[in-house]
This record gives structure tokens, C-alpha cells and sequence, in this order.
């Protein structure tokens, strides 16, 4: 068997060399460019070229289109381009410059000639408020990628670390990470939503869930779930505010604490944990489901929903970098989560459907 599988191993790495080697070619580049059966292939080819090389530069105009408001005025319908210049303090040709680059990257259309409104791009990405706030926490972002290299090897001071590490319970720190969170919960929410029927649930306990935007969704979706929330003092009481004004806080108990330093309350059925492992190194994080699978009965179940490592995902090269920007964590695999379940106590573990690279489910039960 090992001898089979070492021959199919190198029949592959022949296979790549030899692939790498023709689609590498000049020549061959400009003759699939001009055959008619490989042309179109080539052309996509060229554009997802294209897009590696000019990414940064269009992630730079996203910012500008946010950080100035010309999305949010163009999405109160067709506006000329004098008045975008003066909502962005820009002058019109540049205002110009601008607009012509977000049609191109389908964030504005020109109705006619001078005037401009949202792209179908810029409509979704303005119907994603979460999208919005992560644009804006980019620019923090950016400045500490100004040299990747020397951040892979250790050479930057990085100011993401200061913005992300609420540990020490800062109000305003915690105030500022529970915020972003918050907006960008309900998309990751509709994913558990889609793949489980959470009012089958009795009750559920969110660990490190900031101020309670994922329970508030779950309380929408399940009138009768009791609901708990562990996370740190400063913010559970961000989410005892927004139970309040949501009007699910006579079904909420929050639970002040670290997970960190403190064991877990007991008593509830489910335990969630949503994008609270990825950002965290492995000691954290295999210390954090040992204290998951104490607070658990047998029976109950753990729902993991995190960013996942999956060959060709898009959670490998944007958290790889984002995660070693905050200075600690990164993303894992589903088997790496299913044998840390096993080694922290839990029984059967699975990985359901997720449309997102962003968040993947894994369902853990406690035997």
C-alpha cells in the first residue's frame, strides 16, 4: 500500500511539473489566446492574473468609495458627478477617476453622461453592513501589510494586536472589537440557521458571545430557546443593552467571565463558540473545549462555527496574513477541530455545509 501510494504520488508531481511547465510557456499562452476552444479558458485565465496582481490597488479604492460616502450617496439613487466630488471633498475630475474605477469594479454604473449610480456590487456589498464595517477596519489592516515579508518574520510592530486585544476587559476596546463583530453576525448567524433547526434546541449558551448579536438572531428564529451568554464584563453589558432594546432579555442570563481563566456554567443544552477559536493559539483553544466539554451533560452538543482551512479556500491567504497581523490564532482545518474535540472529551464530531469559507460548522457531540 505505501509503495502505491508513493508511485501516485510522484505520477502527480510529474503531472504538475509538466502542467506548470507548458501553461508557463510564452508560446503556449499566445496559441491558446488564438484557438478557438482554449481561447475563452485563456481569457479567464488572464483576468484572475490580473485580479492577483492589481487586488491591493482595488481594495484601496473600495476604501476610498466607503470612507468618502460616495456608495452610500449613490445608493439614494442617480447623482452627477459634482455632487459625489463635494460628499467626498474631491475635486470633480477626480471625482471622475474615482467613479469610472468603481464601474469597473461594478460598485457605480453611469446612467448618462456625468451621471452615476450603485452598481448591482455596490448594492450587495450595501446590503451587507457587516462588509461595510470590515472595509472601514481594513485601513488598520493595510498599514501593518505595507511589508508582509517583514511581518512573517517578525520585523514590524503591529498596531492590530493593540486594536483586537480586549483581554484585559478595556470598555473601550471591547467596545470597539464587540461592535465590528456585531455587524458582520447575521450572515455567519444564517449559516447555523440554514444547516440546523435550532428550535429543536431547549437551551444554548454562547461563549465569548460579545454583545449578543448571534443570540439575538437565534432568539428571533426560536421564540422558546433560553439563551446564555459568557463573555467579559465590559461586554456582557453591551448585551444586556441590546437585549433590552431587542426585547429578548427576560429569556438572556449573562455570565461575566473569561473563558480563558474561568470554568463555564453548566445547565445548558448546546454550546456555541462562533468566530472566537480562530483568533486564538492552540493551548487557548484546546484548553477552551476541554472547559466546553466539562460544562456540557452527556448529550449535549457543541457548535462550532469558525473560519475553516480548506485546500483552495479563501480562509488560507486572508486570515493566514489577518491572523498574523492580531498576532496570534489561525484558521483550522475541520479534521484539525475533530481531533482536538476528541483529544478535549467529546464523542462523535461532523462538519455540515457552509456556504462561506468564513464559517465553517462543526457539530461536536458530549458523550
Amino acid at each position: 500500500m505505501a509503495d502505491a501510494v508513493s508511485q501516485a504520488e510522484g505520477w502527480r508531481e510529474r503531472w504538475v511539473r509538466s502542467r506548470n511547465r507548458i501553461v508557463g510557456s510564452p508560446g503556449f499562452q499566445r496559441w491558446a489566446g488564438r484557438f478557438p476552444l482554449t481561447r475563452p479558458i485563456a481569457r479567464v485565465r488572464s483576468r484572475r492574473l490580473f485580479d492577483l496582481v492589481a487586488g491591493f490597488v482595488w481594495s484601496q479604492w473600495l476604501l476610498a468609495a466607503v470612507e468618502s460616502g460616495a456608495l452610500k450617496a449613490l445608493s439614494r439613487g442617480p447623482a452627477g458627478q459634482a455632487e459625489i466630488a463635494r460628499q467626498a471633498g474631491l475635486s470633480e475630475a477626480m471625482a471622475a477617476r474615482m467613479l469610472h474605477a468603481l464601474a469597473g469594479l461594478g460598485l457605480a454604473e453611469q446612467v448618462a453622461p456625468g451621471r452615476w449610480t450603485l452598481g448591482t456590487a455596490g448594492a450587495e456589498l450595501l446590503g451587507a453592513p457587516g462588509v461595510v464595517e470590515m472595509i472601514r477596519h481594513h485601513a488598520a489592516l493595510y498599514r501593518d501589510l505595507a511589508d508582509p515579508l517583514a511581518l512573517m518574520r517578525g520585523e514590524r510592530a503591529v498596531g492590530m494586536r493593540g486594536f483586537w486585544d480586549y483581554s484585559t476587559d478595556n470598555s473601550a476596546a471591547a467596545g470597539a472589537y464587540s461592535a465590528l463583530m456585531a455587524a458582520s453576525q447575521p450572515m455567519v448567524a444564517d449559516q447555523l440557521l440554514a444547516a440546523i433547526d435550532v428550535r429543536r434546541w431547549g437551551s444554548v449558551l454562547d461563549v465569548g458571545g460579545g454583545e449578543g448579536a448571534f443570540l439575538a438572531r437565534l432568539a428571533r428564529a426560536a421564540p422558546a430557546l433560553r439563551l446564555g451568554l459568557f463573555d467579559l464584563p465590559a461586554v456582557t453589558e453591551r448585551a444586556r443593552v441590546r437585549a433590552e432594546r431587542q426585547g429578548f432579555a427576560d429569556r438572556l442570563t449573562l455570565f461575566p467571565g473569561s473563558f480563558i481563566h474561568n470554568e463555564l456554567p453548566r445547565g445548558f443544552q448546546v454550546i456555541t463558540l462562533v468566530r472566537v477559536l480562530h483568533d486564538h493559539d492552540d493551548p487557548v483553544v484546546a484548553d477552551l473545549l476541554a472547559r466546553c466539554r466539562r460544562a456540557l451533560d452527556p448529550g449535549g452538543r457543541l457548535v462550532i462555527l469558525e473560519p475553516m482551512s480548506r485546500p483552495g479556500g479563501t480562509a488560507n491567504p486572508y486570515f493566514g496574513l489577518y491572523l498574523l497581523a492580531m498576532g496570534r490564532g489561525r484558521p483550522r482545518s475541520p479534521a484539525e477541530y475533530a481531533a482536538m474535540l476528541t483529544v478535549a472529551g467529546f464523542g462523535r464530531s461532523r462538519c455540515l455545509p457552509s456556504d462561506l469559507d468564513t464559517a465553517g460548522l462543526v457539530v461536536a457531540d458530549a458523550q
